[in-house]
């Protein structure tokens, strides 16, 4: 910005919704940044006040798009139409000479305020009329934009290019949404802004900005103590102390002895198993033979003719020991039913044709207990 295109130049401040709180001192601080800067500028008085001039003409002119009025309020014709009506007392106020925009960007953030810091809506009304006013001291525009929602994002751009280039524009004043207000310059005064006050029940717009819209408290956390570490080495150096002093830990997990028995061993038990299995299943090596006279007090008839049943059960497709071939079929089938008579006399003459073939051996002590168990015992 320089002294040559000083007419065509315009300025927007730009105000975040989401920290009203430093919404008016953001304002006042920047305006002053641009004031400071325009005098430096060192703009010659006749220039000057030709900027102010045709900035309270665009004031004082501004028209309403859609009203009846649309045609310039001026007419060359008339004299009495040339008659422009009178500024208010805090209207231009504070004249720079070049246009100003006051965008206040973020307005989604609105309901946010209210959720998280119970703001209502005369909280609300309280931050725009005092944007109003500000507004109204610099003959600024307002709009509140938000680019999450896509509010005026469209309009802004309309409006910065008609009051730089004078691109026609028929958008007219928003202020019924609280989230998407617009208000062109020329447009508001101190009527209007009144209109707010009115929903006013705890406050009042005569209240300070700073007073009423405070800064919210910072939440701390509540440990706010640092702890500090301590070095590897030193750490693991207390662990090792730490362990030196506990007593050795037995490897691998404990035995639990509780369901064993008393005494003996599992040896013994399968070795008194195995005797009882010989005992009632007899076996019979090459060379060692089955005494037919063999006393009732070792074993018994019937565990002798359940043995040999079993044996001409499963030997009932293939002739046994010493029998022709197809001896099989003349067994018959109520032979493996033990305890009947037919059973029994098939046994019998099994044992007289086996006792005479070959004689018995009576060298063992005990024929039906294996010879590998005589051995350990």
């Amino acid at each position: 910005m320089c002294v040559e295109n000083l007419t065509d130049s315009l300025a927007v401040l730009v105000v975040d919704l989401s920290r009203p709180w430093l919404a008016l001192d953001s304002l006042h601080k920047w305006t002053s940044v641009l004031r400071d800067y325009l005098d430096k500028l060192r703009v010659p008085p006749e220039t000057m006040r030709e900027l102010e001039l045709g900035l309270v003409k665009q004031f004082q002119e501004y028209v309403e798009p859609g009203s009846e009025g649309t045609s310039p309020r001026r007419n060359a014709e008339s004299e009495e139409e040339s008659v422009v009506l009178p500024l208010g007392d805090n209207t231009l106020t504070h004249n720079l000479g070049i246009p100003l925009v006051v965008v206040c960007t973020k307005c989604d953030a609105i309901s946010t305020l209210e959720k998280e810091h119970d703001y209502r809506d005369e909280h609300l009304d309280f931050i725009q009329s005092h944007i109003r006013r500000f507004c109204l001291q610099y003959g600024a525009a307002l709009l509140y934009t938000s680019m999450k929602e896509n509010k005026n994002i469209d309009l802004i751009y309309k409006y910065l290019i008609h009051r730089l280039y004078g691109f026609p524009f028929n958008f007219p004043a928003q202020v019924v949404e609280k989230d998407s207000v617009f208000i062109p310059s020329g447009w508001d005064n101190e009527k209007k802004i009144a209109i707010l006050h009115e929903n006013f029940q705890t406050l009042k717009a005569e209240d300070n900005f700073e007073d009423v819209i405070v800064k919210p408290p910072v939440r701390k956390f509540v440990h706010e103590k640092e702890i500090q570490a301590e070095d590897d080495q030193v750490f693991l150096v207390k662990l090792q102390t730490l362990l030196s002093k506990q007593p050795a830990a037995t490897a691998g997990r404990p035995v639990d002895t509780s369901n064993r028995a008393p005494t003996g061993s599992p040896r013994t038990t399968n070795r008194s198993a195995a005797a009882n299995v010989a005992n009632v299943m007899p076996m019979q090596s090459g060379t060692k033979k089955i005494d037919p006279n063999m006393k009732g007090g070792q074993t018994s008839e019937g565990v002798l003719a359940n043995f040999f049943n079993s044996l001409l059960t499963k030997k009932a497709g293939s002739p046994g020991p010493g029998q022709p071939a197809g001896g099989g079929s003349s067994t018959p089938g109520t032979v493996r039913k033990s305890g009947s008579k037919l059973g029994l006399t098939d046994v019998q003459a099994e044992l007289d044709r086996i006792s005479s073939k070959s004689d018995l051996d009576h060298s063992a002590p005990n024929a039906t207990t294996p010879p590998a168990e005589n051995d350990e015992s």
